[in-house]
């Protein structure tokens, strides 16, 4: 295989680091303790800087990462219960306060360009050192599928460790040795005596206790974890009592509505303030532009603060506003694809990956080509995006639904000129995120606000359409496909060449002020780094910068990479002449574990009935394989997917019911994407602006799905993002078996 010199660059520093400061070479910092202490109230007492223990035996948890839909605030706090020995409905969650304990250590790993079967010291050492270097800088983010990834081991060590305190405290108690002691529902037993005792009883005590090395259970042991325990917030969001960001009232709470520049980077020449001033209820007109200056297709906006948020948004849509559109005015759907076609016409892509001898291949063999495309997609959260803010005495107050609670708090602290230290943050539900609550642009709109509304708390809150037409969007891509195969019919060669934005250096910009150099691994993720054993692979990615702003959407580069990667996979088969699965089989000899999920979705699927069809696609992302037969009929034109049967090794299941959720999700998001999501730029304007012209999945459309959880040995593995990918190649399989066409553009139209 091919080091690239992105590789031996990040290697060479990594161990240049270790040899030089010895940094790299040393253990990870602990992540059982706070710098401060767990804030608890009323009596009780913190074990360590995840769990409190109160006298009535309730157990608060420190939960460091964002609910948005995908139940992570029922399966941590499982962790903590198992290692605890308490029953779950025992416990309730907190969010964590600030601490690098709780920093994400994965997803810097997760940049890391290596491909999955490289074994050796040099990818090790690269992850290790990202693990210590994401602990140091104690960034708290909730994306790419990591939160139990990350979270499996410490808090499990948490509750172990607290576990480990209360028996301790009794046997010192009752004087007997700590192996006589036991727990079981919250209660420690002491069975030669019959003693038994709530925990709580024992909290004050157990404080007081050093922590030994905490020892957790092993599987076979395990009571709650692996069992289907349904979700915590189910009834709050039934019943309506479940409070979102947008539903965030502090007192004497004013509301903020905008008008934003139609055209990508345009600015302000002149506002008539007057009209809009006179209308009940309007308080001040705020341009809050500067908040996101600089910023990669950043618009102006203009805010307008009145009593309710009906009188602020019908006196912005009658601010008569000169906009001045920028220079992007000429910017359409068709220059981006045009850009991408001259950047693969003129090779300018760069290498990623690459193995044996594609050209030499290609020279003396009959090469089967293709070219894909897919557009820019918007992030269409439920909940519109919203931010409540107030500034008053030096500080800032936040009430919010983010997914990066340390960047929120950088970004009102910038704005608002003011230390970290001064910045409150209430962390809300988030009402969706998909990748668009990565982003803090309303959080420096909402901070902007109010620093001029004299103390007073603002809300700010998107509409629909500044939603989808200001959004930060999936990158549109270009993919040239070519491959060929040998005399028995296996793929022998594979070259994907595609080009579009890389959004990784447009994120690192406008959230952290840090310049980006290298390769941006999401423009490859899922294409560079394949299961499939081709002798002979190369994967290369061209940079075609635009206005457009780019950002992180539900996969990112798995995505679209899949979509290529599995639709030409059976292109490649209808050439051989050969069952698409069993094309797949003969290349995953090696990889039983992708083996295996495929064998299990096909398997679950059976035949398809009479007048449909099965389409089959294959993928792994986020340390998860996930295979899907899509069920799929076509009548008048229109695609109609009935059935989804979804294969996943995730690793250790831990709560099943959660993982079934997540694959009906993911198919249902993916599905939207494939049959209708599309945003189209035209004079430098977005031109979708709701669902009426961005449509998402009906429920009369959506599909039944059958979720298969496939045992595994591995630890807990990413569930959000892993069922997105394959859903479009799948259903694009589908189509061409039904009707010989082969639809190789998002999103799918055989008008």
């Amino acid at each position: 295989m091919t080091i690239t010199r992105r590789r031996f660059l990040l290697a060479g520093t990594a161990a240049a680091g270790s040899l030089v400061v010895g940094w790299g070479a040393l253990p990870p910092r602990q992540r059982l303790h706070a710098a401060a202490p767990f804030p608890v109230g009323g009596e009780a007492v913190a074990l360590n800087g995840w769990v409190a223990l109160a006298p009535d035996n309730t157990v608060t948890v420190a939960i460091p990462r964002a609910e948005m839909g995908q139940g992570i605030h029922t399966a941590l706090p499982m962790l903590v219960a198992e290692e605890l020995d308490l029953p779950l409905d025992a416990v309730r969650i907190v969010m964590a306060p600030r601490d690098n304990i709780y920093a994400n250590t994965v997803v810097l790993a997760d940049t890391l360009p290596f491909h999955p079967d490289e074994p050796g010291a040099v990818p090790d050492l690269a992850r290790w050192t990202l693990a210590k270097v994401a602990r140091e800088l104690g960034i708290n983010v909730t994306g790419g599928s990591s939160s139990m990834r990350d979270l499996w081991l410490p808090m499990r060590e948490a509750g172990a460790a607290a576990r480990a305190m209360l028996v301790a405290a009794a046997a010192r108690a009752w004087d007997v040795p700590l192996a006589q002691v036991r727990t079981a529902d919250g209660q420690l037993w002491h069975d030669l005596s019959g003693r038994k005792a709530t925990f709580g009883s024992f909290a004050r005590a157990a404080a007081s206790e050093t922590p030994q090395a905490p020892r957790l259970k092993a599987p076979h042991a395990f009571r709650l974890l692996g069992s289907s325990v349904p979700r915590r917030d189910a009834h709050g969001k039934s019943t309506g009592a479940a409070r979102f960001g947008i539903d965030a009232r502090p007192a004497g709470m004013l509301y903020a509505a905008l008008r934003m520049s139609p055209t990508i980077g345009g600015t302000i020449a002149g506002i008539h303030l007057a009209d809009a001033l006179a209308m009940p209820g309007v308080l001040s007109v705020i341009d809050c532009s500067g908040a996101l200056s600089g910023q990669t297709g950043a618009q102006a906006g203009v805010a307008v603060v009145a009593n309710t948020y009906w009188q602020a948004s019908q006196a912005a849509a009658a601010l008569a506003i000169r906009w001045e559109p920028g220079p992007h005015t000429a910017l359409s759907t068709a220059d981006l694809f045009g850009a991408m076609a001259r950047a693969l016409d003129e090779g300018d892509e760069s290498l990623h990956y690459s193995r044996g001898d594609v050209a030499g291949v290609h020279e003396h063999a009959a090469v089967v080509q293709a070219e894909y495309r897919v557009p820019l997609l918007a992030h269409a959260a439920m909940e519109p995006l919203n931010c409540t803010a107030q500034v008053a005495d030096g500080k800032v107050r936040l009430w919010v639904s983010t997914q990066v609670p340390t960047l929120a708090v950088a970004a009102a602290a910038r704005v608002a000129g003011v230390g970290t230290d001064n910045v409150e943050l209430h962390e809300h539900p988030l009402g969706g995120g998909f990748g668009r609550r990565l982003e803090t642009d309303m959080i420096a709109q909402a901070v902007a606000i109010a620093r001029e509304c004299r103390g007073q708390p603002v809300q700010l809150v998107w509409t629909r359409e500044q939603d989808v037409m200001h959004d930060v969007f999936r990158p549109a891509v270009l993919a040239r496909l070519a491959a060929t195969l040998d005399a028995a019919g296996t793929v022998k060669s594979w070259e994907l060449r595609a080009a579009g934005g890389a959004l990784t250096p447009q994120y690192l910009r406008r959230n952290l002020g840090l310049r980006f150099a290298g390769k941006d691994r999401t423009t490859v993720e899922g294409a560079a780094d394949m299961p499939y054993e081709i002798p002979h692979q190369r994967i290369a990615h061209a940079v075609v910068d635009s206005a457009v702003p780019l950002g992180y959407w539900r996969s990112v580069g798995h995505s679209h990479n899949a979509f290529f990667r599995e639709s030409f996979l059976d292109e490649m088969a209808h050439a051989a002449g050969k069952d698409p699965v069993q094309l797949r089989r003969a290349m995953l000899l090696a990889h039983p574990r992708e083996l295996a999920v495929l064998d299990a979705a096909v398997r679950g699927a059976g035949t398809a009935p009479k007048g449909r069809a099965h389409g089959v696609a294959l993928h792994g992302s986020y340390g998860s394989v996930v295979a899907q037969v899509a069920e799929v009929s076509v009548a008048d034109g229109a695609i109609r997917v009935h059935r989804v049967f979804c294969a996943i090794d995730c690793g250790f299941a831990v709560n099943p019911n959660l993982i079934a959720q997540q694959m009906e999700s993911a198919v249902v998001f993916g599905l939207s994407a494939a049959l209708g999501g599309e945003i189209t730029v035209a004079g430098g304007q977005v031109q979708q602006t709701n669902f009426g012209d961005y449509p998402v999945l009906r429920m009369d459309q959506a599909p039944q799905v059958e979720t298969i959880i496939v045992l595994s040995g591995e630890p807990p593995q990413g569930v959000g993002e892993p069922g997105v990918p394959p859903i479009a190649p799948a259903v694009a399989n589908a189509v061409f078996r039904l009707t010989g066409r082969r639809l190789r553009s998002l999103p799918l139209k055989l008008g």
